[in-house]
C-alpha cells in the first residue's frame, strides 16, 4: 500500500488510490473511484463510486463528493463545502440515472461552506469564496462570491486578486507572473 489511511477510514475494494495520498479519520472511499497521487482527504469525507480526483487534490473535513464529480489536479475543497448531484431531488422518486457531472478545473479553490449545484463546471484556477452558492458555470481565473454566485474579479494561479491596467494586463503580487484580460477571458502571458 503506497498511501496512508487512518485506522477509522473505510476503503472499499475496487478503488484506485495513488501513492502518497493520505486519508484521515472516519472517511469512506467507495468502489470504482480514482484518487490521484499526493491527495489529502480530511476527516469525515465521503468519496462516492465513480468520483475522479487528480494529483495533489486537498479535501478539507466534512465534504461529500458524489457520483459525477471530477476534480482535476491541484484542486482545493474547503471545509464543509457541498456538491449536489441531482437538480430536482425528491425522496420518493429515484433519480440515480439522472446524476449530473460537475468538473472542477485544475488549480481551482472552493471556500468553506460553498455549495455547487451540479452540472455547473468550475474553470481552471477559479476561486469560489466561502459560503458562495454556485448556480452557473464559473470561468477560468474568476473570483466569485455570494448567493447566487457573482463574479467580482479575477485571481492569479497563486490565489491573489488581479488588477488589470488599461492594456488589460496584470501581475501577480506573489509570483510576478503576468496575465492578460481579453474578450472577458484571462490567460497567463508569462
Amino acid at each position: 500500500m503506497d498511501y496512508f489511511a487512518h485506522e477509522t477510514a473505510v476503503i472499499d475494494e475496487g478503488c484506485e488510490i495513488g501513492a502518497g495520498t493520505k486519508i484521515w479519520h472516519f472517511s469512506h472511499v467507495m468502489p470504482n473511484c480514482r484518487i490521484g497521487e499526493r491527495c489529502n482527504i480530511g476527516q469525515n469525507v465521503v468519496v462516492s463510486p465513480g468520483v475522479i480526483l487528480g494529483t495533489n487534490v486537498k479535501i478539507q473535513n466534512n465534504v461529500s463528493l458524489y457520483e459525477g464529480v471530477v476534480c482535476e489536479d491541484d484542486v482545493f475543497l474547503g471545509p464543509s463545502m457541498v456538491f449536489t448531484n441531482v437538480t430536482n431531488p425528491r425522496s420518493a422518486i429515484v433519480r440515480k440515472h439522472q446524476y449530473t457531472e460537475t468538473t472542477i478545473g485544475k488549480g481551482a479553490s472552493i471556500g468553506a461552506n460553498a455549495t455547487l449545484v451540479c452540472g455547473h463546471n468550475i474553470g481552471t484556477f477559479a476561486f469560489i469564496g466561502a459560503g458562495t452558492v454556485v448556480t452557473k458555470e464559473v470561468a477560468p481565473y474568476a473570483l466569485v462570491v455570494g448567493n447566487p454566485a457573482k463574479q467580482i474579479g479575477w485571481m492569479s494561479e497563486y490565489g491573489h486578486r488581479l488588477e488589470f491596467d488599461e492594456q488589460g494586463e496584470a501581475t501577480c503580487s506573489e509570483s510576478g507572473e503576468r496575465y492578460k484580460l481579453e474578450n472577458g477571458q484571462v490567460s497567463k502571458i508569462g
